[in-house]
């Protein structure tokens, strides 16, 4: 035993000798790393449902609020701010009932349907495909395309990858420059239909399979644009439809998409985004550890029939359900965003992190006013939620290759009931700088950390935080502050040691150099 780790074990046994609160260990192999994280597992998602799209993203020409091309400028700039590599659309089940080229051609001439899954509220179409791809390279981000499985044809699809992508002679890139872009727009990422076992047409994993094998063969590739074709993988733990599309469908895919919500309550009743107590947000965060399960198990099935690792799991729709804040359009699915949401959003993307070598795609739901948002918008009015600023602090592991860790940490426990109190992912990017992530899920105890870092000779370290008083406290348009990032002071080096203490209920990220 060398005497730093002779050391690092004493300190640990005296902590209970003396009777000290348990002190969390861990160690970071700093010149181990292989896997890289991608940053698309930082993806977001954007529906047609409820003030998503319509006064969240897309605003029109004439509008008051500033814009550019009627998509309104302080949502570009705050997405841009957490470097956002790619967002979803159009759906979401709405993407089973929407047909492409009703959002094509004059706005005034765009035919209007019935929004039947969002609220049942009049969709006019105003933004369509030309709309959502100017947002994507004004958020300087990859889009990724849902298609229409559920209530759409194979020509139908075929000819939306045709209009957006062919560099040449044909009805669709002439109908294409007709509506104002002569040159094909580069889009890689393209869904096969989403939740195929619901919303997407209640199919069984079989039926689906065979039906993706015909339409992915006709979602083609046109010039140098190559298609990253992510399949409609499973609904939670439903560990057959994984293995039928690996068996069945294989390398005709790129991913396989997943799909988990963390619900407090019931799916009838799931509980207050802002009301709640210690016992609920204990089952809030139990419930968010078990994607850590999903992802092993959707993984190993994976694993047996592709060990080479050639397709990725894709947990494209994440984040908390709760019921929807009163007085509001129960199908616009419009909820608050508190210091809870922060910590499950830390816990998700850790699990991520730590399963990169597979999960190398996701997306949050949803973007802008639904779900667990990382932006609200009320007319002129913005704010960035807690789920936001975890987002900003994690943007440091994009690209950079995973470190292992072993980690020995307390247990936070509630009425007989435990789980860890940490949840912590490391990685290094490409200028040697170490970043771990920590979150205290504990909310009413700091959490001491020793942490020995192997494979580097630390000159430095600093840290940002995301904590605040209360575990429901929220920013709202009259005080859009209350959870903010703040600088962290709480980390020491010494001797190549490195100490912390958490405080409760917080998100920190440390840099190391």
């Amino acid at each position: 035993m060398t005497k730093k780790r002779f050391l690092f074990a004493l300190a640990g046994a005296l902590c209970g000798v003396v009777g000290m609160q348990s002190q969390n260990k861990l160690t970071v192999n700093a010149n181990e790393g292989k896997s890289v994280i991608s940053k698309h597992i930082y993806g977001h998602f954007s529906e047609h449902l409820g003030h998503c799209i319509y006064g969240g993203f897309w605003v029109g020409e004439d509008s008051p609020i500033p814009n550019t091309r009627g998509i309104r400028n302080d949502v570009v700039k705050a997405l841009k701010d957490i470097h956002i590599p790619n967002l979803r659309w159009p759906g979401g089940c709405f993407a089973d009932e929407y047909h492409w080229m009703d959002g094509i051609g004059p706005r005034n001439q765009r035919p209007k349907m019935v929004n039947t899954h969002w609220g049942g509220v009049v969709e006019d179409n105003s933004f369509g495909t030309h709309e959502f791809l100017d947002l994507c390279e004004q958020l300087e981000c990859e889009p990724y395309i849902c298609g229409n499985v559920g209530s759409g044809s194979v020509e139908e699809m075929s000819k939306w990858v045709e209009y957006i992508t062919f560099d040449g002679e044909s009805p669709m890139s002439n109908l294409r420059k007709q509506n104002g872009r002569e040159e094909p727009w580069k889009v890689k990422f393209w869904g096969v239909g989403n939740e195929n076992w619901g919303c997407g047409g209640n199919m069984t994993p079989d039926f689906y399979a065979d039906l993706y094998r015909r339409y992915a063969t006709y979602c083609r590739n046109y010039g140098d644009n190559r298609l990253y074709r992510i399949a409609g993988g499973a609904n939670s733990d439903d560990y057959n439809w994984s293995e039928t599309l690996m068996k069945k469908v294989g390398r005709r895919m790129q991913a396989m998409s997943l799909h988990y919500y963390t619900v407090p309550k019931t799916w009838r009743d799931k509980g207050s985004a802002t009301q709640f107590d210690e016992a609920e947000y204990f089952t809030t965060i139990e419930k968010t550890l078990f994607m850590d399960e999903l992802v092993s198990k959707h993984s190993a099935i994976m694993d047996k029939h592709d060990p080479e690792k050639h397709i990725a799991l894709a947990p494209d729709e994440w984040g908390t359900w709760y019921n929807v804040e009163p007085g509001t359009n129960p199908g616009f699915l419009f909820q608050q965003n508190t210091m809870r949401d922060a910590i499950v959003a830390g816990v998700t993307l850790n699990i991520f992190n730590s399963h990169c070598d597979r999960v190398r795609f996701a997306n949050i739901a949803q973007t802008v006013n639904v779900l667990q948002a990382v932006i609200l918008t009320d007319k002129e009015k913005m704010t960035l939620t807690p789920t936001y600023w975890v987002f900003w602090l994690y943007k440091a592991h994009h690209e950079a290759a995973l470190l292992p860790v072993t980690f020995v940490c307390n247990k936070y426990e509630i009425n007989g009931k435990k789980i860890d109190a940490v949840s912590v992912s490391a990685s290094k990017d490409a200028a040697g700088k170490i970043h771990i992530s920590l979150v205290n899920i504990d909310p009413n105890n700091s959490q001491p950390i020793d942490c020995e870092l192997l494979g580097i000779s630390a000159k430095s370290v600093s840290g940002q935080i995301l904590t605040s008083e209360k575990i429901n406290d929220c920013n709202t348009f009259d005080a859009p502050n209350t959870v903010a990032v703040k600088k962290f002071e709480g980390a020491k080096l010494a001797k190549g040691f490195l100490s912390m203490s958490l405080p409760s209920k917080s998100v920190v990220v440390l840099e190391i150099e």
